[in-house]
Protein backbone atom coordinates (compact mmCIF):
# COMPACT_ATOMS: atom_id res chain seq x y z
CA UNK A 1 0.00 0.00 0.00
CA UNK A 2 0.98 3.81 -0.63
CA UNK A 3 -0.32 6.51 1.05
CA UNK A 4 -1.24 9.83 -1.09
CA UNK A 5 -3.22 12.85 -1.19
CA UNK A 6 -6.11 13.55 -3.54
CA UNK A 7 -8.25 16.88 -3.14
CA UNK A 8 -7.09 17.28 -0.02
CA UNK A 9 -7.99 13.73 0.90
CA UNK A 10 -5.96 10.99 2.85
CA UNK A 11 -5.71 7.84 0.50
CA UNK A 12 -4.05 4.06 1.22
CA UNK A 13 -4.25 2.94 -2.47
CA UNK A 14 -2.66 -0.13 -3.80
CA UNK A 15 0.72 0.54 -5.72
CA UNK A 16 -0.53 -1.13 -8.68
CA UNK A 17 -3.56 1.28 -8.89
CA UNK A 18 -4.09 4.25 -11.18
CA UNK A 19 -4.81 7.82 -9.82
CA UNK A 20 -8.05 6.97 -11.57
CA UNK A 21 -9.10 3.85 -9.40
CA UNK A 22 -7.70 5.85 -6.31
CA UNK A 23 -9.49 8.41 -6.86
CA UNK A 24 -12.67 6.24 -7.63
CA UNK A 25 -11.83 4.34 -4.48
CA UNK A 26 -12.54 7.46 -2.22
CA UNK A 27 -15.63 8.95 -4.53
CA UNK A 28 -13.52 11.41 -5.95
CA UNK A 29 -14.61 11.52 -9.94
CA UNK A 30 -11.90 12.31 -12.69
CA UNK A 31 -13.84 12.99 -16.29
CA UNK A 32 -12.97 10.14 -18.92
CA UNK A 33 -13.44 9.92 -22.59
CA UNK A 34 -11.27 6.48 -24.52
CA UNK A 35 -11.01 5.11 -20.99
CA UNK A 36 -12.22 1.36 -20.86
CA UNK A 37 -11.40 -0.54 -17.65
CA UNK A 38 -9.11 -2.99 -18.51
CA UNK A 39 -9.46 -2.79 -22.73
CA UNK A 40 -8.56 0.82 -23.33
CA UNK A 41 -6.22 2.91 -20.56
CA UNK A 42 -3.98 4.86 -22.82
CA UNK A 43 -4.39 8.37 -21.97
CA UNK A 44 -5.70 9.54 -26.22
CA UNK A 45 -8.58 11.77 -25.19
CA UNK A 46 -6.35 13.66 -22.31
CA UNK A 47 -9.54 14.63 -20.45
CA UNK A 48 -8.28 12.61 -17.46
CA UNK A 49 -5.38 14.85 -16.68
CA UNK A 50 -4.23 15.95 -12.93
CA UNK A 51 -1.99 17.92 -11.17
CA UNK A 52 1.17 15.88 -9.27
CA UNK A 53 3.12 18.44 -6.92
CA UNK A 54 6.85 18.39 -8.21
CA UNK A 55 5.85 17.39 -11.64
CA UNK A 56 6.01 19.63 -14.32
CA UNK A 57 3.25 18.84 -16.64
CA UNK A 58 0.01 17.41 -16.51
CA UNK A 59 -0.24 13.69 -16.09
CA UNK A 60 -3.13 11.29 -17.58
CA UNK A 61 -4.76 10.06 -14.39
CA UNK A 62 -6.41 6.53 -16.23
CA UNK A 63 -2.66 5.04 -17.03
CA UNK A 64 -0.31 6.69 -14.39
CA UNK A 65 0.43 4.55 -10.93
CA UNK A 66 0.04 6.10 -7.65
CA UNK A 67 3.21 6.23 -5.89
CA UNK A 68 4.42 6.88 -2.11
CA UNK A 69 3.48 10.66 -1.05
CA UNK A 70 1.84 12.01 -4.32
CA UNK A 71 -0.04 15.28 -3.85
CA UNK A 72 -2.25 15.25 -6.27
CA UNK A 73 -4.93 18.18 -7.81
CA UNK A 74 -8.09 16.46 -10.09
CA UNK A 75 -9.52 19.96 -10.35
CA UNK A 76 -6.96 22.60 -10.09
CA UNK A 77 -7.19 25.85 -12.28
CA UNK A 78 -4.62 24.26 -14.86
CA UNK A 79 -6.07 21.26 -15.00
CA UNK A 80 -9.81 22.71 -16.15
CA UNK A 81 -8.50 25.26 -18.31
CA UNK A 82 -6.08 22.33 -20.32
CA UNK A 83 -8.98 19.90 -19.82
CA UNK A 84 -11.49 22.29 -21.23
CA UNK A 85 -8.69 22.94 -24.61
CA UNK A 86 -8.42 19.28 -24.76
CA UNK A 87 -12.21 18.69 -25.34
CA UNK A 88 -12.45 22.07 -27.81
CA UNK A 89 -9.87 20.24 -30.24
CA UNK A 90 -11.93 17.20 -29.87
CA UNK A 91 -15.26 18.93 -30.98
CA UNK A 92 -12.98 21.30 -33.75
CA UNK A 93 -13.18 17.54 -35.19
CA UNK A 94 -16.49 16.19 -34.33
CA UNK A 95 -19.99 16.17 -36.05
CA UNK A 96 -21.58 18.28 -33.13
CA UNK A 97 -25.43 18.39 -34.75
CA UNK A 98 -26.42 16.62 -31.41
CA UNK A 99 -30.22 16.75 -31.90
CA UNK A 100 -29.31 14.54 -35.06
CA UNK A 101 -27.55 12.05 -33.25
CA UNK A 102 -28.70 8.54 -32.05
CA UNK A 103 -26.59 9.05 -28.98
CA UNK A 104 -27.61 12.08 -27.85
CA UNK A 105 -28.50 12.32 -24.02
CA UNK A 106 -26.14 9.11 -23.54
CA UNK A 107 -22.59 10.34 -25.35
CA UNK A 108 -20.03 10.49 -23.15
CA UNK A 109 -18.69 13.43 -24.91
CA UNK A 110 -21.98 15.54 -25.00
CA UNK A 111 -21.80 14.93 -21.14
CA UNK A 112 -17.91 16.04 -20.54
CA UNK A 113 -18.27 19.35 -23.05
CA UNK A 114 -21.37 20.32 -20.86
CA UNK A 115 -19.78 19.38 -17.10
CA UNK A 116 -16.71 21.40 -18.85
CA UNK A 117 -19.48 24.66 -19.40
CA UNK A 118 -18.13 24.12 -22.86
CA UNK A 119 -20.26 27.35 -24.97
CA UNK A 120 -18.01 27.94 -27.40
CA UNK A 121 -15.43 26.17 -29.74
CA UNK A 122 -12.32 28.20 -30.51
CA UNK A 123 -10.95 26.03 -33.19
CA UNK A 124 -11.64 25.79 -36.92
CA UNK A 125 -13.64 22.42 -38.09
CA UNK A 126 -11.98 19.37 -39.17
CA UNK A 127 -14.09 16.81 -40.52
CA UNK A 128 -13.73 13.33 -42.35
CA UNK A 129 -15.40 11.99 -45.06
CA UNK A 130 -15.75 8.41 -46.05
CA UNK A 131 -17.93 5.80 -48.02
CA UNK A 132 -20.34 3.36 -46.54
CA UNK A 133 -22.67 0.64 -47.08
CA UNK A 134 -25.91 2.07 -45.35
CA UNK A 135 -27.72 -1.28 -45.99
CA UNK A 136 -25.08 -2.76 -43.98
CA UNK A 137 -26.43 -3.44 -40.23
CA UNK A 138 -23.50 -1.58 -38.57
CA UNK A 139 -23.31 2.09 -39.41
CA UNK A 140 -19.76 4.31 -38.99
CA UNK A 141 -19.98 7.59 -39.21
CA UNK A 142 -16.05 9.61 -39.72
CA UNK A 143 -17.77 12.32 -38.38
CA UNK A 144 -18.34 11.54 -35.22
CA UNK A 145 -15.09 9.72 -34.51
CA UNK A 146 -13.11 10.99 -31.80
CA UNK A 147 -10.47 7.90 -32.47
CA UNK A 148 -10.53 6.79 -29.07
CA UNK A 149 -9.42 3.42 -30.00
CA UNK A 150 -11.64 1.88 -27.68
CA UNK A 151 -13.60 0.43 -30.96
CA UNK A 152 -10.17 -1.35 -31.89
CA UNK A 153 -9.74 -2.84 -28.71
CA UNK A 154 -12.82 -4.37 -27.98
CA UNK A 155 -12.74 -5.84 -31.39
CA UNK A 156 -9.05 -6.83 -31.08
CA UNK A 157 -8.68 -8.09 -27.41
CA UNK A 158 -12.38 -9.29 -26.29
CA UNK A 159 -13.63 -10.10 -29.74
CA UNK A 160 -10.99 -11.20 -31.64
CA UNK A 161 -11.95 -10.24 -34.85
CA UNK A 162 -9.51 -7.37 -35.34
CA UNK A 163 -12.31 -5.45 -38.04
CA UNK A 164 -11.06 -1.78 -37.37
CA UNK A 165 -7.66 -0.04 -37.68
CA UNK A 166 -5.84 3.12 -37.46
CA UNK A 167 -5.79 4.51 -41.21
CA UNK A 168 -3.69 7.89 -42.64
CA UNK A 169 -0.96 10.21 -39.90
CA UNK A 170 -1.25 13.07 -37.70
CA UNK A 171 -4.02 15.48 -37.84
CA UNK A 172 -5.77 12.61 -40.07
CA UNK A 173 -5.32 9.65 -38.28
CA UNK A 174 -8.72 8.27 -38.51
CA UNK A 175 -10.22 4.59 -37.85
CA UNK A 176 -11.17 2.67 -40.76
CA UNK A 177 -11.18 -1.09 -41.67
CA UNK A 178 -8.22 -3.48 -41.31
CA UNK A 179 -7.30 -3.81 -45.04
CA UNK A 180 -9.55 -0.63 -46.13
CA UNK A 181 -11.68 -3.37 -46.98
CA UNK A 182 -15.60 -2.43 -47.24
CA UNK A 183 -17.40 -3.32 -44.00
CA UNK A 184 -19.38 -5.81 -46.09
CA UNK A 185 -16.28 -7.95 -47.32
CA UNK A 186 -15.03 -8.13 -43.69
CA UNK A 187 -15.33 -11.11 -41.10
CA UNK A 188 -17.47 -9.10 -39.10
CA UNK A 189 -19.25 -10.91 -36.96
CA UNK A 190 -22.22 -8.12 -36.24
CA UNK A 191 -21.61 -8.42 -32.14
CA UNK A 192 -22.04 -4.77 -32.00
CA UNK A 193 -19.75 -4.91 -29.19
CA UNK A 194 -18.12 -1.81 -30.74
CA UNK A 195 -21.51 0.11 -31.32
CA UNK A 196 -21.85 -0.55 -27.08
CA UNK A 197 -18.43 0.26 -26.14
CA UNK A 198 -18.03 3.42 -28.40
CA UNK A 199 -18.59 6.27 -26.12
CA UNK A 200 -20.13 8.13 -29.30
CA UNK A 201 -22.66 7.83 -32.00
CA UNK A 202 -19.88 7.42 -34.89
CA UNK A 203 -21.05 4.08 -34.42
CA UNK A 204 -24.52 2.50 -34.98
CA UNK A 205 -27.35 -0.05 -35.96
CA UNK A 206 -29.10 0.30 -39.16
CA UNK A 207 -32.20 1.71 -38.22
CA UNK A 208 -34.95 0.49 -39.44
CA UNK A 209 -37.91 1.78 -37.48
CA UNK A 210 -39.57 3.61 -40.79
CA UNK A 211 -40.41 0.07 -42.06
CA UNK A 212 -42.06 -0.80 -38.75
CA UNK A 213 -44.29 2.96 -38.92
CA UNK A 214 -45.23 1.95 -42.33
CA UNK A 215 -46.28 -1.64 -41.47
CA UNK A 216 -48.22 -0.67 -38.50
CA UNK A 217 -50.19 2.26 -40.98
CA UNK A 218 -51.12 -0.51 -43.78
CA UNK A 219 -54.59 -1.64 -43.12
CA UNK A 220 -53.84 -4.82 -45.05
CA UNK A 221 -51.04 -6.03 -42.49
CA UNK A 222 -51.53 -8.32 -39.89
CA UNK A 223 -48.41 -6.84 -37.73
CA UNK A 224 -46.59 -10.29 -35.54
CA UNK A 225 -43.99 -9.06 -33.22
CA UNK A 226 -41.74 -11.51 -30.82
CA UNK A 227 -40.09 -9.96 -27.66
CA UNK A 228 -36.28 -12.31 -27.14
CA UNK A 229 -35.93 -13.15 -24.06
CA UNK A 230 -33.31 -10.50 -22.66
CA UNK A 231 -34.86 -7.60 -24.10
CA UNK A 232 -37.16 -7.74 -21.20
CA UNK A 233 -33.92 -7.87 -18.82
CA UNK A 234 -33.01 -4.39 -19.91
CA UNK A 235 -35.74 -2.19 -22.46
CA UNK A 236 -36.84 -0.48 -19.25
CA UNK A 237 -33.35 1.35 -18.89
CA UNK A 238 -33.51 4.46 -21.06
CA UNK A 239 -36.95 5.08 -20.07
CA UNK A 240 -36.11 5.42 -16.54
CA UNK A 241 -38.19 2.32 -15.50
CA UNK A 242 -36.91 0.30 -12.11
CA UNK A 243 -36.39 -3.03 -12.70
CA UNK A 244 -40.08 -3.97 -10.79
CA UNK A 245 -41.73 -1.81 -13.36
CA UNK A 246 -40.02 -2.92 -16.49
CA UNK A 247 -41.88 -6.13 -16.75
CA UNK A 248 -42.49 -7.67 -20.01
CA UNK A 249 -45.93 -6.90 -19.57
CA UNK A 250 -45.49 -3.48 -19.63
CA UNK A 251 -43.77 -3.37 -22.79
CA UNK A 252 -46.18 -5.70 -24.11
CA UNK A 253 -49.07 -3.30 -23.12
CA UNK A 254 -47.05 -0.49 -25.43
CA UNK A 255 -46.57 -2.67 -28.60
CA UNK A 256 -50.30 -2.91 -28.27
CA UNK A 257 -50.70 0.65 -27.40
CA UNK A 258 -48.77 1.36 -30.78
CA UNK A 259 -51.12 -0.90 -32.80
CA UNK A 260 -49.09 -4.23 -33.23
CA UNK A 261 -52.17 -7.16 -33.58
CA UNK A 262 -50.03 -9.89 -32.57
CA UNK A 263 -47.69 -9.84 -29.38
CA UNK A 264 -45.84 -13.18 -29.00
CA UNK A 265 -42.39 -14.01 -27.39
CA UNK A 266 -39.38 -15.65 -28.94
CA UNK A 267 -39.62 -17.92 -25.06
CA UNK A 268 -41.88 -19.92 -27.02
CA UNK A 269 -39.63 -20.76 -30.12
CA UNK A 270 -36.60 -20.96 -27.49
CA UNK A 271 -38.43 -23.58 -26.01
CA UNK A 272 -39.46 -25.17 -29.71
CA UNK A 273 -35.70 -24.92 -30.69
CA UNK A 274 -34.86 -26.96 -27.72
CA UNK A 275 -36.70 -29.56 -28.55
CA UNK A 276 -35.48 -29.54 -32.05
CA UNK A 277 -31.76 -29.43 -31.09
CA UNK A 278 -32.02 -31.57 -27.58
CA UNK A 279 -33.50 -34.53 -29.89
CA UNK A 280 -30.77 -33.93 -32.73
CA UNK A 281 -28.44 -34.07 -29.86
CA UNK A 282 -29.43 -37.78 -28.76
CA UNK A 283 -29.83 -38.37 -32.08
CA UNK A 284 -26.10 -37.85 -32.73
CA UNK A 285 -25.29 -39.83 -29.04
CA UNK A 286 -27.20 -42.53 -30.38
CA UNK A 287 -24.74 -43.12 -33.51
CA UNK A 288 -21.67 -41.60 -31.27
CA UNK A 289 -18.90 -43.02 -33.44
CA UNK A 290 -19.97 -42.17 -36.75
CA UNK A 291 -20.01 -38.16 -35.55
CA UNK A 292 -17.91 -35.39 -35.34
CA UNK A 293 -18.06 -33.64 -31.70
CA UNK A 294 -18.81 -31.23 -30.41
CA UNK A 295 -21.83 -30.23 -31.66
CA UNK A 296 -21.98 -26.27 -31.67
CA UNK A 297 -25.56 -24.31 -30.40
CA UNK A 298 -26.24 -22.33 -33.05
CA UNK A 299 -28.82 -19.88 -31.37
CA UNK A 300 -26.42 -17.05 -31.93
CA UNK A 301 -25.66 -15.28 -35.25
CA UNK A 302 -22.82 -13.63 -34.47
CA UNK A 303 -21.36 -16.68 -33.51
CA UNK A 304 -22.49 -18.18 -36.78
CA UNK A 305 -21.04 -15.36 -38.83
CA UNK A 306 -17.28 -15.76 -36.79
CA UNK A 307 -17.16 -19.39 -36.69
CA UNK A 308 -17.74 -19.40 -40.90
CA UNK A 309 -15.39 -16.20 -41.08
CA UNK A 310 -12.62 -17.20 -39.20
CA UNK A 311 -12.68 -21.05 -38.33
CA UNK A 312 -15.10 -22.08 -41.34
CA UNK A 313 -13.69 -25.86 -40.69
CA UNK A 314 -15.83 -26.43 -38.06
CA UNK A 315 -19.30 -25.52 -39.37
CA UNK A 316 -20.49 -29.03 -40.12
CA UNK A 317 -20.51 -29.01 -36.22
CA UNK A 318 -23.03 -26.21 -36.01
CA UNK A 319 -26.56 -27.94 -34.98
CA UNK A 320 -28.59 -27.31 -37.82
CA UNK A 321 -31.53 -26.05 -35.19
CA UNK A 322 -32.45 -22.43 -36.25
CA UNK A 323 -31.90 -19.65 -34.00
CA UNK A 324 -35.32 -18.94 -31.84
CA UNK A 325 -36.08 -15.86 -33.85
CA UNK A 326 -35.98 -17.79 -37.18
CA UNK A 327 -38.14 -20.74 -35.60
CA UNK A 328 -40.71 -18.28 -34.67
CA UNK A 329 -40.98 -16.44 -37.96
CA UNK A 330 -41.30 -19.59 -39.57
CA UNK A 331 -44.10 -20.55 -37.68
CA UNK A 332 -45.31 -16.67 -37.93
CA UNK A 333 -45.72 -17.64 -41.57
CA UNK A 334 -47.26 -20.77 -41.89
CA UNK A 335 -48.67 -22.17 -38.74
CA UNK A 336 -50.07 -18.78 -37.13
CA UNK A 337 -51.84 -17.69 -40.48
CA UNK A 338 -53.28 -20.97 -40.65
CA UNK A 339 -54.97 -21.00 -37.44
CA UNK A 340 -56.64 -18.03 -38.27
CA UNK A 341 -57.24 -18.37 -41.46
CA UNK A 342 -55.61 -15.44 -43.76
CA UNK A 343 -53.20 -15.19 -46.65
CA UNK A 344 -49.28 -15.73 -44.96
CA UNK A 345 -48.54 -12.89 -47.46
CA UNK A 346 -50.56 -10.37 -45.08
CA UNK A 347 -48.53 -11.19 -42.19
CA UNK A 348 -45.92 -9.06 -41.33
CA UNK A 349 -43.44 -10.34 -38.78
CA UNK A 350 -40.94 -8.04 -36.48
CA UNK A 351 -38.73 -9.46 -34.23
CA UNK A 352 -37.19 -7.24 -31.08
CA UNK A 353 -33.84 -8.46 -30.48
CA UNK A 354 -31.05 -7.65 -27.86
CA UNK A 355 -28.80 -8.24 -31.49
CA UNK A 356 -27.01 -6.71 -34.92
CA UNK A 357 -26.46 -10.07 -36.14
CA UNK A 358 -29.98 -10.90 -36.01
CA UNK A 359 -30.93 -7.95 -38.97
CA UNK A 360 -28.41 -10.10 -41.32
CA UNK A 361 -29.72 -13.62 -40.20
CA UNK A 362 -33.20 -12.31 -41.22
CA UNK A 363 -31.94 -11.54 -44.58
CA UNK A 364 -30.48 -14.24 -45.76
CA UNK A 365 -31.87 -16.06 -48.79
CA UNK A 366 -32.53 -19.63 -46.78
CA UNK A 367 -34.61 -17.58 -44.09
CA UNK A 368 -37.70 -18.22 -46.22
CA UNK A 369 -39.10 -21.50 -45.82
CA UNK A 370 -42.86 -20.98 -44.87
CA UNK A 371 -42.96 -19.46 -48.82
CA UNK A 372 -44.03 -16.05 -47.59
CA UNK A 373 -41.53 -13.63 -48.14
CA UNK A 374 -38.51 -13.56 -45.40
CA UNK A 375 -39.80 -15.50 -42.22
CA UNK A 376 -38.89 -12.18 -40.29
CA UNK A 377 -39.40 -9.16 -42.30
CA UNK A 378 -37.83 -6.55 -39.71
CA UNK A 379 -35.23 -7.01 -36.27
CA UNK A 380 -35.13 -4.28 -34.25
CA UNK A 381 -32.63 -3.82 -31.14
CA UNK A 382 -33.79 -3.28 -28.04
CA UNK A 383 -32.22 0.25 -28.34
CA UNK A 384 -34.51 1.20 -31.39
CA UNK A 385 -37.93 -0.27 -29.76
CA UNK A 386 -37.27 2.34 -27.15
CA UNK A 387 -36.65 4.97 -29.96
CA UNK A 388 -40.11 3.67 -31.37
CA UNK A 389 -41.84 3.69 -27.92
CA UNK A 390 -40.67 7.64 -27.52
CA UNK A 391 -41.90 8.24 -30.87
CA UNK A 392 -45.32 7.65 -30.57
CA UNK A 393 -44.87 9.32 -27.10
CA UNK A 394 -45.77 6.36 -25.00
CA UNK A 395 -45.53 7.06 -21.13
CA UNK A 396 -45.06 3.36 -20.05
CA UNK A 397 -44.78 4.60 -16.40
CA UNK A 398 -49.10 4.67 -16.43
CA UNK A 399 -49.40 1.16 -18.45
CA UNK A 400 -51.43 -1.82 -16.71
CA UNK A 401 -49.27 -4.82 -17.60
CA UNK A 402 -50.98 -6.77 -20.58
CA UNK A 403 -50.52 -10.17 -21.45
CA UNK A 404 -48.95 -12.50 -24.51
CA UNK A 405 -51.19 -13.16 -27.16
CA UNK A 406 -51.61 -17.10 -27.88
CA UNK A 407 -50.37 -19.46 -28.66
CA UNK A 408 -47.15 -18.00 -28.99
CA UNK A 409 -47.26 -16.72 -25.61
CA UNK A 410 -46.90 -19.39 -23.30
CA UNK A 411 -43.08 -20.34 -22.47
CA UNK A 412 -41.13 -21.31 -19.37
CA UNK A 413 -38.16 -20.64 -17.34
CA UNK A 414 -35.71 -22.47 -19.53
CA UNK A 415 -36.78 -20.63 -22.53
CA UNK A 416 -36.32 -17.00 -20.63
CA UNK A 417 -32.43 -17.92 -19.74
CA UNK A 418 -31.40 -18.20 -23.15
CA UNK A 419 -30.80 -14.77 -22.43
CA UNK A 420 -27.44 -15.31 -20.49
CA UNK A 421 -24.44 -16.86 -21.50
CA UNK A 422 -25.25 -20.96 -20.32
CA UNK A 423 -28.71 -20.98 -20.41
CA UNK A 424 -29.00 -22.45 -23.80
CA UNK A 425 -27.11 -25.22 -22.17
CA UNK A 426 -29.07 -25.58 -19.09
CA UNK A 427 -32.23 -25.01 -20.51
CA UNK A 428 -31.29 -28.44 -23.37
CA UNK A 429 -29.74 -30.41 -20.77
CA UNK A 430 -32.93 -30.13 -18.37
CA UNK A 431 -34.67 -31.55 -21.53
CA UNK A 432 -32.09 -33.71 -23.05
CA UNK A 433 -32.11 -35.97 -19.71
CA UNK A 434 -35.92 -36.06 -19.05
CA UNK A 435 -35.91 -37.38 -22.56
CA UNK A 436 -33.20 -39.70 -22.37
CA UNK A 437 -34.73 -41.10 -18.97
CA UNK A 438 -38.33 -40.31 -19.29
CA UNK A 439 -38.29 -38.27 -15.60
CA UNK A 440 -37.07 -34.37 -15.03
CA UNK A 441 -33.96 -33.76 -13.06
CA UNK A 442 -34.09 -30.78 -10.24
CA UNK A 443 -34.52 -27.67 -12.66
CA UNK A 444 -31.64 -26.54 -11.23
CA UNK A 445 -29.43 -29.71 -11.69
CA UNK A 446 -27.16 -27.86 -14.39
CA UNK A 447 -26.61 -24.82 -12.73
CA UNK A 448 -22.67 -25.66 -12.57
CA UNK A 449 -23.16 -23.53 -16.63
CA UNK A 450 -24.26 -20.40 -14.94
CA UNK A 451 -22.13 -17.04 -14.68
CA UNK A 452 -20.08 -14.78 -16.35
CA UNK A 453 -16.62 -16.79 -16.68
CA UNK A 454 -15.72 -16.20 -20.17
CA UNK A 455 -15.13 -20.06 -20.72
CA UNK A 456 -16.77 -23.17 -18.61
CA UNK A 457 -16.78 -26.69 -18.39
CA UNK A 458 -18.84 -29.31 -16.99
CA UNK A 459 -19.80 -33.03 -16.42
CA UNK A 460 -23.20 -34.95 -16.66
CA UNK A 461 -24.21 -38.30 -16.17
CA UNK A 462 -26.37 -39.35 -18.57
CA UNK A 463 -27.59 -43.21 -18.87
CA UNK A 464 -24.62 -44.62 -19.85
CA UNK A 465 -22.05 -42.14 -20.90
CA UNK A 466 -20.67 -38.87 -19.00
CA UNK A 467 -21.83 -36.40 -20.96
CA UNK A 468 -18.60 -33.18 -21.24
CA UNK A 469 -19.81 -29.70 -22.22
CA UNK A 470 -18.60 -26.25 -22.17
CA UNK A 471 -20.04 -22.98 -22.36
CA UNK A 472 -18.02 -19.56 -23.60
CA UNK A 473 -19.23 -16.14 -24.26
CA UNK A 474 -17.50 -13.72 -25.62
CA UNK A 475 -15.25 -14.12 -29.20
CA UNK A 476 -11.52 -13.72 -27.57
CA UNK A 477 -12.96 -17.00 -25.19
CA UNK A 478 -14.37 -18.59 -28.06
CA UNK A 479 -10.87 -18.67 -30.15
CA UNK A 480 -8.97 -19.90 -27.13
CA UNK A 481 -11.79 -22.50 -27.07
CA UNK A 482 -11.27 -23.32 -30.88
CA UNK A 483 -8.01 -23.59 -30.86
CA UNK A 484 -7.79 -26.06 -27.78
CA UNK A 485 -10.49 -27.91 -29.88
CA UNK A 486 -8.12 -27.68 -32.99
CA UNK A 487 -4.76 -28.47 -30.67
CA UNK A 488 -6.88 -31.61 -29.04
CA UNK A 489 -6.39 -30.31 -25.80
CA UNK A 490 -9.87 -30.80 -24.96
CA UNK A 491 -12.61 -32.49 -25.71
CA UNK A 492 -16.46 -32.27 -25.38
CA UNK A 493 -19.89 -33.37 -26.77
CA UNK A 494 -21.84 -30.09 -26.71
CA UNK A 495 -20.38 -26.67 -26.49
CA UNK A 496 -22.60 -23.55 -26.24
CA UNK A 497 -21.28 -20.18 -27.68
CA UNK A 498 -22.46 -16.88 -27.55
CA UNK A 499 -20.89 -14.03 -29.29
CA UNK A 500 -21.24 -11.66 -26.86
CA UNK A 501 -19.44 -11.37 -23.28
CA UNK A 502 -22.20 -12.90 -21.07
CA UNK A 503 -24.59 -13.39 -23.58
CA UNK A 504 -27.68 -12.14 -25.17
CA UNK A 505 -28.27 -9.95 -21.52
CA UNK A 506 -25.13 -7.76 -22.96
CA UNK A 507 -25.89 -8.25 -26.58
CA UNK A 508 -24.40 -5.45 -29.08
CA UNK A 509 -28.33 -4.11 -29.61
CA UNK A 510 -29.13 -3.77 -25.57
CA UNK A 511 -29.41 -0.28 -24.21
CA UNK A 512 -25.62 1.35 -23.91
CA UNK A 513 -24.30 2.17 -20.37
CA UNK A 514 -21.22 2.20 -18.73
CA UNK A 515 -21.95 0.40 -15.77
CA UNK A 516 -20.40 -2.92 -15.72
CA UNK A 517 -22.51 -4.58 -13.23
CA UNK A 518 -25.46 -4.20 -15.69
CA UNK A 519 -24.60 -7.26 -17.66
CA UNK A 520 -25.20 -9.33 -14.01
CA UNK A 521 -28.16 -7.36 -13.07
CA UNK A 522 -29.87 -8.10 -16.79
CA UNK A 523 -28.86 -12.22 -16.12
CA UNK A 524 -30.40 -12.10 -12.48
CA UNK A 525 -33.15 -10.69 -14.16
CA UNK A 526 -33.83 -14.15 -16.06
CA UNK A 527 -32.58 -16.32 -13.33
CA UNK A 528 -35.08 -14.56 -11.25
CA UNK A 529 -37.82 -15.39 -14.18
CA UNK A 530 -37.13 -18.98 -14.30
CA UNK A 531 -37.08 -19.47 -10.90
CA UNK A 532 -40.36 -18.35 -10.17
CA UNK A 533 -42.05 -19.46 -12.98
CA UNK A 534 -44.37 -22.56 -12.95
CA UNK A 535 -43.34 -23.68 -16.29
CA UNK A 536 -39.00 -24.87 -16.24
CA UNK A 537 -38.88 -27.11 -18.72
CA UNK A 538 -39.12 -27.04 -22.44
CA UNK A 539 -40.60 -30.38 -22.79
CA UNK A 540 -43.75 -29.67 -20.50
CA UNK A 541 -44.72 -26.21 -22.94
CA UNK A 542 -48.15 -26.94 -23.30
CA UNK A 543 -48.37 -24.61 -26.47
CA UNK A 544 -45.22 -26.00 -28.31
CA UNK A 545 -46.86 -30.21 -27.47
CA UNK A 546 -49.96 -28.11 -29.25
CA UNK A 547 -48.09 -26.85 -31.75
CA UNK A 548 -46.52 -30.28 -32.65
CA UNK A 549 -49.69 -32.75 -32.38
CA UNK A 550 -51.15 -29.69 -34.77
CA UNK A 551 -48.73 -29.07 -37.19
CA UNK A 552 -45.31 -29.98 -36.93
CA UNK A 553 -45.88 -33.59 -36.05
CA UNK A 554 -42.84 -34.35 -33.48
CA UNK A 555 -38.86 -33.22 -33.12
CA UNK A 556 -36.99 -33.92 -36.34
CA UNK A 557 -40.21 -34.85 -38.42
CA UNK A 558 -40.20 -33.99 -42.01
CA UNK A 559 -41.96 -30.84 -41.54
CA UNK A 560 -40.42 -30.10 -38.54
CA UNK A 561 -36.81 -30.19 -40.91
CA UNK A 562 -38.13 -28.40 -43.68
CA UNK A 563 -39.45 -25.38 -41.76
CA UNK A 564 -36.97 -25.20 -38.23
CA UNK A 565 -33.77 -26.61 -39.38
CA UNK A 566 -31.30 -24.95 -41.95
CA UNK A 567 -28.28 -25.83 -44.24
CA UNK A 568 -25.45 -23.46 -42.56
CA UNK A 569 -22.79 -23.80 -45.75
CA UNK A 570 -26.13 -22.25 -47.79
CA UNK A 571 -24.72 -18.81 -48.09
CA UNK A 572 -20.81 -17.39 -47.24
CA UNK A 573 -18.74 -15.38 -45.64
CA UNK A 574 -16.78 -12.65 -47.17
CA UNK A 575 -13.74 -15.06 -48.18
CA UNK A 576 -15.29 -18.44 -47.42
CA UNK A 577 -14.72 -21.17 -50.54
Amino acid sequence: MVNVTIDGVKVSAYESMTILAAAEMVGIKIPTLCHLWGVNEIGACRVCVVEVEGSDQLVAACNNLVEEGMVIRTNSPLVRKTRKLNVELILSQHDVQCTSCVRSGNCKLQTVANDLNILDVRFPEMRFESEWNKDFPLIRDANKCIRCLRCIQVCDNIQACSIWDLKNRATRTNVGTTGALAIEETACSLCGQCIANCPVGALRERDDTDKVFDALADPEKICVVQIAPSVRAAWGEPLGLSREQATVKRLVAALRRMGFDYIFDTDFSADLTIMEEGSEFLERLGRADEVAWPLFTSCCPGWVRYLKGHYPEFTDHLSSAKSPQQMFGALAKSYFPQSIDVDPQKIFSLSIMPCLAKKHECALPVMSDAGAGQDVDVVLTTREIDRLIKAEHIDVTTLQEEEFDEPFGISTGAGVIFGATGGVMEAALRSAYALATGSNPDPDAFAQVRGLDGWKEASFDLPGITLKVAVASGLANTEKLLQALKAGEVSYHFVEIMACPGGCANGGGQPISELQEKVAQRSEVLYGLDARGSLRFSHENPAVLSCYEAFLEAPLSHKSHDLLHTDHTAWKMPGEK
